[in-house]
C-alpha cells in the first residue's frame, strides 16, 4: 500500500494500524474509526461517512494485502456500530466487499469476513432483509467451508439471520424462492443441512406461507432424503412431516396437481425411504385431491403396481402402495364413460402435463412414514376447492400401463392380480369406452391363462367373463381406438360366418339368442371360445392341467349351456380330430361330474323343452369326436335304446354275447 497516498479523513495512525499484522493494533484502530463516525453521524456529514466506507472498502478490504483486508474488515465493522440504526442507509456498501472476502483463499481472513458481517448485521437487524439473497448465497457456501473456525463463525451469523427473518414480517419469500431452488440441489452434505435447517425456519414463521411453493422445493427435498448422513436424512424427514402436516390442514391451499409427477417419480426410486415417504405422500394426495389425481393415474399407477409385489421385507411400502391403489380406483366412476366433454368436477390448479411422469423412471422419497396406512377414504367430492374445472380420465395411458405390466413375465403374483382388478372395474365403471382397447387386450388376457397362479387365472376369468357378456360389447365393431400405440391385429379373434355357427345365432346389435333364461351374450363372448379352444389346442398342457378348472369356473362367470354350446359347435368343424376327441372328452367329464353343471345336467335329462332339445343336437354332433362321450350323453339324457344301438355299432363282438351266460 502507498504510504504517501491520501486516505482522508482516516488519520496515518490508523491507517498504518488497520495494516498492522497485529489484531490488537487494528482493533486499537477499528475504535478509532467508531469514534470517527460517530462525530460524522452527530454532524449529519453523510458525505464524509460514504467516503470512509469506500476507502476501508477499496482500498483496504479489497486489497492485495491480506492484512490490509483484515484491516478493512474490521474497519466497517467498526463504521457500522457507530452508525447503529442508520446503517441501514449504508448497508448495499458495507456487505458487499465482506461478502467478496467469503472467497478468500485465507481461511482466518474468511473468519474475519464472518465476524464483521455479524456485527453488521447485528446492527442493522430487520434492515438487511433487502440483502437476504446475498447474504444466504454467501452463508450457503460457506456452510460447506472445511475450516471448523469458519464454519463455526458461519453458524453464529446464521442463528443471528434466523432470529431476525423469525422475528420480522417483511421477509421477501417469493424473490427468495428462485435461490433457494436453486441451493436445494445441493450435494454437499454440510450445504444441504444449512438449506434444510432454513426450510424448517421459514416453515415455522406463521407470516411465511411456503405451502404455497412446495411444488419448486418438493423434488430437491426428496434429493436431500437420499444423503448418506443420517442426521440430513431425520431433518429432511421432519421437514417434510411438518409439511404434510401443513397439507393435511389446508387441504384447499395445495397445488396438488403441480406435485404429482414429483411424487410419481420418487415412488419409483430405489431407496426404501424415499419411495416409502413418496408413497405416503401420494397416499393422502390421492385421498385428499381426489379427482384432480385422475390424469395422472397412468404415472401413479406405473409407480404402485410394481410395489404390491414386495415381500415383507418392504412391508410399509407395499401396504402404503396398496392404499394408494385402491384409493385410486374408487375414483373412476360410470361417469368416466360418458363422451369425452368437460364436465364439473373439483379441482384449483392448472395441471402440468400428466404423461410426463410416466416416462420418466428415474429420479431419487412420509413426512415421517410410521409405516401405516390410513384406509379410509371419502368418496365424495373432494374438499381440495369450491371452484369448478374438468377433469378427465387419461384411459388409453391406463391401459397402456396395465397391459405392459400385464405382459411382463417377471411382474410379481399380487401386481398381475391388481392389474386384472383395474381392467375388471374398468369394463365396470366404464365398459363404452375400454371396448375400443379390447383388440389389443384380448390376446395378452388369452395368455395369461398359463400363468402359474390359481388366483391370477380367477381374476383373468372375471375380466374374459366380463367382456364377454357385457352389453358394451354387442357390436362386433367396438369402434375406433384412442391411440395409433394400442392398435393390433384383430387376426386372432375371427368370428365364424354366421351360416356357420349352428345353432348358436350369429352376435347381432341385440345379442346372440339364447334360452329365456340365459343372460344376452355378445360378440366378444363367441370370439372368445373359439380363441380359448385354439389356446387348448397349441397348449396341450394347459389343457391337461387346467383345461377343467378353466372351464369349470368360466361355468359359473357365464352362462353353462351357453359355453357347451358354442364349443360344441366350434369343435364340430375342427379339423384336428385327436384334440377333438380330447376336448369332447374333457367336456363330457366336467358335464358329468362338476357341481357347477347341476342344473345343466338336469336340462338334459329332461329334453321337453325346444332350447335342451337344440343343445342335445349340438352336443350330440360334437360328442362324436369321441365314441365313449357319445355313449355317456345318451345316457345321461336317458336315450337308452340308442346308447343300446350305439354299442352294438360301435362294439359288435358284445352283441355275439347277448343271451349266453359267460
Amino acid at each position: 500500500m502507498n504510504p504517501e497516498k491520501d486516505f482522508a479523513p482516516l488519520t496515518p495512525n490508523i491507517v498504518r494500524a488497520l495494516n498492522d499484522k497485529l489484531y490488537e493494533k487494528r482493533k486499537v484502530a477499528a475504535l478509532e474509526i467508531e469514534k470517527l463516525v460517530r462525530e460524522f453521524v452527530a454532524q449529519n456529514n453523510t458525505v464524509q461517512i460514504k467516503h470512509v466506507i469506500q476507502t476501508l472498502s477499496q482500498e483496504f478490504a479489497l486489497s492485495q494485502h491480506p492484512h490490509s483486508r483484515k484491516g478493512g474488515l474490521i474497519g466497517l465493522a467498526a463504521c457500522s456500530i457507530a452508525l447503529g440504526k442508520d446503517s441501514g442507509l449504508y448497508l448495499k456498501e458495507l456487505i458487499e466487499p465482506v461478502l467478496t472476502c467469503f472467497n478468500d483463499a485465507d481461511s482466518r481472513l474468511r473468519y474475519y469476513a464472518c465476524e464483521a458481517l455479524y456485527n453488521i448485521v447485528k446492527v442493522a437487524r430487520g434492515a438487511v432483509l433487502p440483502h437476504f439473497n446475498v447474504l444466504f448465497d454467501g452463508l450457503s457456501k460457506l456452510a460447506a467451508d472445511p475450516d471448523p473456525n469458519v464454519k463455526s463463525g458461519s453458524e453464529l451469523l446464521d442463528r443471528l439471520l434466523k432470529d431476525i427473518v423469525t422475528e420480522s414480517n417483511k421477509f421477501d419469500l417469493v424473490g427468495f424462492i428462485p435461490l433457494l431452488r436453486e441451493r436445494i440441489y445441493s450435494n454437499n452434505q454440510y450445504a444441504r443441512q444449512f438449506i434444510i435447517s432454513w426450510i424448517l425456519v421459514l416453515e415455522s414463521v406463521p407470516d411465511i406461507n411456503l405451502l404455497d411453493y412446495l411444488p419448486e422445493i418438493l423434488d430437491g427435498l426428496f434429493q436431500i432424503l437420499g444423503d448418506n448422513g443420517k442426521e440430513i436424512r431425520k431433518m429432511c424427514e421432519v421437514v417434510l412431516g411438518e409439511f404434510l402436516k401443513e397439507i393435511k390442514k389446508n387441504p384447499s391451499s395445495v397445488k396438488f396437481a403441480e406435485m404429482a409427477n414429483i411424487l410419481v417419480i420418487h415412488c419409483q426410486t430405489t431407496d426404501d425411504l424415499i419411495q416409502l415417504t413418496a408413497m405416503c405422500w401420494m397416499r393422502e394426495f390421492i385421498q385428499l385431491a381426489g379427482r384432480v389425481m385422475l390424469p395422472y393415474s397412468s404415472g401413479i399407477l406405473t409407480a404402485v403396481l410394481p410395489c404390491l409385489a414386495y415381500d415383507d421385507r418392504k412391508k410399509n411400502i407395499k401396504e402404503a402402495a396398496n392404499v394408494c391403489n385402491q384409493s385410486l380406483m374408487k375414483l373412476v366412476t360410470p361417469e368416466d364413460d360418458e363422451p369425452d366433454e368437460p364436465k364439473p368436477v373439483v379441482q384449483r390448479q392448472a395441471d402440468p402435463n400428466p404423461d410426463d411422469s410416466v416416462a420418466k423412471q428415474e429420479g431419487t422419497g412420509s413426512g415421517g412414514p410410521d409405516g401405516s396406512c390410513d384406509s379410509s377414504f371419502s368418496s365424495g367430492l373432494s374438499s381440495v376447492s369450491t371452484e369448478r374445472a374438468p377433469v378427465a380420465l387419461h384411459l388409453d395411458g391406463i391401459v397402456q400401463v396395465l397391459n405392459c405390466h400385464l405382459s411382463d413375465m417377471a411382474i410379481g403374483m399380487m401386481t398381475r392380480i391388481a392389474v386384472l382388478k383395474w381392467l375388471y372395474h374398468l369394463y365396470i365403471k366404464t365398459p363404452r369406452k375400454m371396448f375400443r382397447h379390447t383388440d389389443s387386450l384380448f390376446p395378452i388376457l388369452l395368455q395369461t391363462l398359463s400363468d402359474e397362479s390359481d388366483e391370477v387365472i380367477l381374476k383373468d376369468l372375471e375380466v374374459l367373463a366380463e367382456i364377454a357378456s357385457s352389453p358394451a360389447g354387442q357390436t362386433e365393431d367396438p369402434g375406433p381406438l384412442d391411440g395409433p400405440d394400442l392398435r393390433v391385429s384383430h387376426s386372432e379373434l375371427q368370428v365364424p360366418a354366421p351360416g356357420r355357427a349352428g345353432l348358436l345365432t350369429a352376435p347381432s346389435t341385440k345379442g346372440l339368442e339364447c334360452s329365456p333364461s340365459t343372460p344376452t351374450m355378445n360378440s366378444y363372448f363367441y370370439k372368445f371360445m373359439i380363441n380359448l379352444l385354439k389356446r387348448f389346442s397349441s397348449e396341450r398342457k394347459l389343457l391337461e392341467v387346467r383345461g377343467a378348472f378353466i372351464i369349470r369356473q368360466l361355468c359359473l362367470l357365464l352362462n353353462a349351456e351357453n359355453i357347451f354350446h358354442s364349443m360344441a359347435d366350434i369343435l364340430l368343424r375342427e379339423e384336428d380330430l385327436k384334440f377333438a376327441s380330447t376336448m369332447v372328452h374333457t367336456l363330457n367329464t366336467i358335464l358329468l361330474t362338476s357341481t357347477e353343471l347341476f342344473q345343466l345336467r338336469n336340462q338334459l335329462k329332461d329334453l321337453k323343452t325346444l332350447e335342451s332339445q337344440n343343445l342335445f343336437c349340438c352336443l350330440y354332433r360334437s360328442w362324436c369326436h369321441n365314441p365313449v362321450t357319445t355313449v355317456s350323453l345318451c345316457f345321461l339324457t336317458q336315450n337308452y335304446r340308442h346308447a343300446y344301438d350305439l354299442i352294438q355299432k360301435l362294439y359288435p363282438s358284445l352283441s355275439q354275447c347277448s343271451g349266453c351266460s359267460c
